[in-house]
């Protein structure tokens, strides 16, 4: 392994280069932009320069300021050391603040301890973690067992990207080998030994016994690995999955559903009659299949009888929806379970369950199967649990497939409904969609414009479609409001992904500078991250709101489950959001909807993602379309790529 110097970059301040990269990176909490481009001016160009009383010589720095900005530079000590070693290494100073949150105070003692850790984070490359490794250790060797190590769990991170909570050990030692690894088999059983890799024997095979010591690898045909914190999320659920079924007592009598029954059809009766008795139960179908009102009619039932009752949805609008549809109040599952912040911990937990008798959960295609274990953690034994949810939307964002592993285990009870009750409301949306769930692209006959196509022979002709649909035809032709339209899309760039598209559309219905932190009041924005500690409740990735105003350093924003004060370091995590991506969309509705399928999506489309495109309508549809023929053959070829993992096989084996 070698390196070369790397210069500093041209036009950095001047002074000490690491404060220089830490100042510019916005690693200083509190210090803005425009602040950090006048401390050279101040004298302040390295860290002993930084004192309160030179922080008063900066413009606008009032003398609390000036104190604040001194305590705050102290507190970011950590961080600061993460930037030396980073920058003594030629790379770059951001990756400090994930280091410092992901690693700990001590991230510097541990990345010169171990400079591979580098790559727990996301966005760090392998040839990253080289130069840092080159940069910090004496004779630093291709072969070093951390490096091996570090990439068995790098090759299952990768994985995870792709759903996947497990990998078979064979992919694993092709990788190690492809990245030079010259004994395989000593690294993953580094990557076991280490706590963060665990290794899974195949349910029909036990170990030989032939192998004493332990020190040989497996037969690799035959072992999957997985990271620890997958391979145990998927054995908690397996676990609790079990013990519901186990420790569930019927709620009331099959006959009682004879009082709700009204305007349900038998499936739907079965559906609300399985909750009353099994422990775990699954109610799937697709959209206009009446999923909805049987759980409308299953709260009311239990409602009737005094049963504790607790509503969840994955975001914001789901749960909004849901509250509507049942009358009944709902939650996100993330603030039914109490989370903690961006640290992924809850407060509901087994030691401090959910009170409810009944956990009704909606969308839960979109549960991974992380937040899925801390969920049915937290229910304690007898609680009853129905997940509602549409197998042919995509699966989660997160690692897992749980609902179509829970429906292949055959381990729960599962009702679909499948018969259309949508079509005498007119119903094209609802027809469509049924004919895409089934691989089939059927025509559109929709004379009231509840479905329009649009086509268009280029991305940039897409675009300008999309802008005119939603800024004129629609709210002119249908009479709704263009702050009910909501723009969908497979792609982020080219003409009609999100970034050109929400340029253009904030162009027509908000113009503006951008001026309070790249937004403008009466911006529509999304949020990629969840940020559920924030005042007064917080706001989950994927909701989307609209910018109300501004205050000290921070956005106002009202998200769909409620207003939000958005401080300067959430503020990263919003998006722009009058077109956002089919994922972001997910479990999600509006009035209306514009899907643009631009011909750069054409390797992207799949049957699951048409699908979860389309649904997210509930009164206009309009898709203005420019895939050509991969469209129909996405359509009628292409599932989801299938996700490997062991939580069906897990549920099976206890069922037994």
């Amino acid at each position: 392994m070698s390196s070369s110097p790397v210069a500093p970059p041209t036009g950095s301040p001047p002074g000490d280069p690491v404060f220089a990269a830490f100042t510019t990176a916005g690693l200083w909490p509190g210090l803005g932009k425009r602040t950090a481009a006048d401390l050279p001016a101040a004298g302040i160009i390295g860290p002993d320069d930084v004192t309160a009383e030179r922080l008063l010589k900066l413009p606008r720095v009032g003398r609390q300021r000036a104190e604040r900005l001194f305590s705050s530079f102290l507190a970011a000590a950590p961080t600061y050391e993460v930037v030396e070693l980073l920058v003594g290494a030629g790379l770059n100073a951001r990756l400090a603040a994930n280091a410092a949150d992901a690693l700990g105070p001590d991230a510097a003692r541990r990345l010169r301890d171990d400079p591979w850790a580098l790559l727990s984070l996301g966005a760090v490359t392998l040839a990253d973690a080289d130069r840092l490794a080159i940069a910090v250790l004496s004779g630093a060797d291709r072969q070093d067992a951390r490096r091996g190590r570090a990439i068995v769990s790098l090759t299952l991170r990768t994985a995870t990207r792709d759903g996947h909570t497990v990998l078979p050990a064979d992919l694993v030692v092709a990788a190690l080998r492809a990245e030079g690894i010259a004994d395989p088999a000593a690294a993953v059983i580094a990557a076991v030994e280490s706590g963060d890799v665990l290794e899974h024997q195949p349910p029909s095979v036990e170990p030989t016994g032939d192998d004493p010591d332990g020190d040989e690898l497996p037969d690799p045909a035959l072992v999957t690995l997985s990271l620890a914190r997958y391979g145990m999320a998927e054995e908690a659920v397996a676990e609790n999955v079990h013990r519901l079924v186990a420790t569930s007592e019927r709620i009331a009598d099959p006959a009682s559903v004879r009082s709700v029954a009204e305007g349900l059809d038998p499936a739907q009766q079965a559906a609300v009659a399985q909750v009353l008795g099994a422990g775990v139960s699954l109610l799937t179908g697709g959209p206009g299949t009446g999923k909805s009102r049987t759980v409308a009619n299953l709260v009311k039932l239990l409602e009737a009888k005094g049963t504790e009752v607790a509503l969840a949805a994955p975001t914001g609008r789901a749960a909004k929806r849901l509250e509507e549809l049942t009358d009944h109040p709902a939650v996100t599952v993330h603030r039914l379970l109490g989370a903690q912040g961006t640290t992924g911990g809850f407060a509901r937990n087994e030691e401090w369950p959910l009170d409810a008798d009944v956990v009704v959960v909606d969308e839960a295609s979109m549960l991974d199967v992380e937040l899925t274990a801390a969920l049915l953690e937290a229910c304690p034994d007898g609680t009853h649990l129905l997940l509602v949810g549409d197998p042919a939307q995509l699966p989660s964002i997160g690692p897992g497939h749980v609902l179509g592993d829970l429906i292949d285990s055959g381990a729960v009870p599962v009702t679909e409904l499948t018969t259309l009750h949508r079509q005498a409301a007119g119903g094209a949306i609802a027809r469509l969609a049924t004919g895409v769930r089934a691989g089939e692209l059927p025509q559109v006959d929709s004379p009231d414009r509840e479905v329009v196509i649009v086509p268009a022979t280029g991305s940039g002709e897409a675009a300008r479609r999309v802008v005119q649909l939603v800024t004129d035809s629609i709210p002119r032709a249908l009479g709704i409001d263009p702050a009910s339209v909501q723009v969908v899309t497979p792609v982020h760039r080219g003409p009609a992904g999100t970034i050109e598209l929400n340029k253009a559309l904030k162009a027509q219905l908000n113009p503006g500078d951008g001026t309070l932190f790249g937004f403008d009041v009466g911006d529509r924005v999304v949020a990629t991250a969840n940020h559920l500690d924030l005042e007064p409740i917080g706001f989950a990735n994927g909701e989307v709101g609209v910018v109300t105003g501004t205050g000290d350093g921070s956005l106002d924003v009202a998200f769909a489950s409620g207003p939000v004060t958005v401080p300067m370091n959430a503020l990263s995590d919003l998006r722009h959001g009058w077109a956002i991506t089919v994922h972001r969309a997910q479990g999600s509705e509006w009035p209306a909807v514009v899907v643009v399928l631009p011909p750069e999506a054409g390797g992207m489309l799949s049957r699951p993602l048409v699908y979860t495109a389309l649904t997210r309508a509930q009164r206009h549809l309009s898709i203005v379309h420019a895939s050509g023929a991969a469209l129909a053959r996405a359509v009628r070829e292409v599932d989801v790529r299938p996700r490997r993992t062991r939580l069906a096989q897990l549920l099976a084996d206890l069922a037994e």
